[in-house]
């Protein structure tokens, strides 16, 4: 009979260096990956014009739309700054904007502003969050309850998702045009959940994203005549 003799004590430190290295993915995995875009390393612009700059004491990105094209409605807008190496599907993605109509907007511009997720190769298909940030504070009750909003692009604008079913895909939520806003996004499957300026319970619930199960890149969108910018932000898969 053969006898296998191990080295205990290199097995141990075999086996500790291996717990080690475990923890340490485990905490990269849990911490996410952090953007403050001091600089433009890592970004694909697709229809926008992104800077660095320093808004309101932070360091951000300033994206203006750069759509070729007769500017469409926000809901049909590919204007966005990509994050190259993302590959998101479920997870967390948490950012603070600040967002307001450009000099010279149309008098429909809101501010438009949000994260798209699940951004597919083509840069056509992606689900998107965004915030209306002038409707927060509206003195109408009506343009309020139009505060943030769910889309999937190309198929499900804010007016189709409106007309087929009112007041679902979108909802209030306090924000002030042009100060920093804290968006938080958590995604499961076919969910997912926007919640604003740290509160505890989310401003608008999807439970059948439009494009189904899938993964893809994480971008900072924008809709037409809007003035944002983007800091801080995270991507927890």
């Amino acid at each position: 009979m053969q006898t296998c003799v191990t080295d205990a004590p290199s097995a141990r430190r075999s086996g500790t260096a291996w717990r080690v290295a475990l923890l340490v993915f485990t905490a990269a995995s849990l911490a996410g990956q952090t953007y403050r875009f001091q600089t433009l390393t890592g970004i694909e612009a697709v229809n926008v014009k992104p800077v660095t700059a320093t808004y309101r004491g932070q360091a951000a990105m300033r994206l203006l739309d750069n759509q070729s094209q007769t500017a469409p409605q926000p809901g049909e807008s590919r204007a966005m700054a990509l994050v190259a190496n993302s590959d998101f599907e479920d997870g967390t993605i948490e950012a603070e904007l600040a967002a307001a109509p450009r000099s010279g907007a149309m008098e429909a511009a809101r501010g438009f502003a949000g994260i798209a997720f699940r951004v597919q190769p083509d840069n056509t298909h992606f689900e998107c969050f965004y915030l209306r940030p002038t409707n927060a504070r509206a003195d109408d009750q009506l343009r309020r309850n139009h505060s943030v909003q769910y889309i999937a692009v190309p198929d499900f604008g804010w007016q189709r998702l409106r007309t087929e079913a009112p007041g679902v895909y979108e909802s209030y939520a306090d924000m002030e045009t042009g100060a920093w806003t804290k968006v938080k996004i958590e995604v499961s499957g076919t969910r997912a959940r926007l919640y604003v300026n740290g509160a505890s319970q989310p401003s608008l619930i999807v439970n059948d994203l439009k494009l189904g199960k899938s993964h893809g890149k994480v971008g900072l969108w924008i809709g037409p005549d809007t003035d944002a910018y983007f800091s801080q932000l995270t991507i927890q898969k």
